[in-house]
């Protein structure tokens, strides 16, 4: 039998169905490639306006190719950042890592600079409480 992921409305409470209990297994449900995945704990708040918060956990995948628009953590030159892939500018010989957050400045990666996308960012996991 195949086990269907029960809805949870966050809006008032409705009569629910007899619920299906498993066993959590995050690496099942969140994880395609293991071998090409790791997770980051967020230090900042350059990605605040995507909802990625300082203390956040992103798990990365380095098996996922980035297209314009994906968030990714990548080295550049030097250092480990995560920000948007934006492509736009590829043609013209560059391409820019965007900060979701207008307090911070968008890098503008070149030709010749150190630069490697370490993965695509696929989950953000948020802690309410500590236990």
């Amino acid at each position: 039998m195949e086990l269907e992921h029960a809805g949870i409305k966050a809006g008032f409470p409705s009569p629910a169905q007899d619920y299906i209990h498993e066993t959590l297994d995050f690496n099942r449900d969140y994880i395609r490639h293991p071998e090409a995945s790791f997770y980051g704990d967020v230090e900042g708040d350059s990605m605040k306006d995507a909802g990625i918060f300082d203390g956040d956990r992103v798990i990365i995948d380095k098996a996922v190719e980035p297209r314009n628009g994906s968030i990714v953590v990548a080295f550049w030159n030097g250092e480990f950042t995560m920000k948007y892939l934006d492509l736009t500018h590829k043609p013209d010989g560059y391409i820019e890592l965007r900060p979701a957050n207008p307090d911070y400045p968008v890098f503008k990666v070149e030709a010749g600079d150190n630069f490697e996308v370490w993965g695509t960012v696929i989950h953000l996991i948020r802690t309410f409480e500590k236990i």
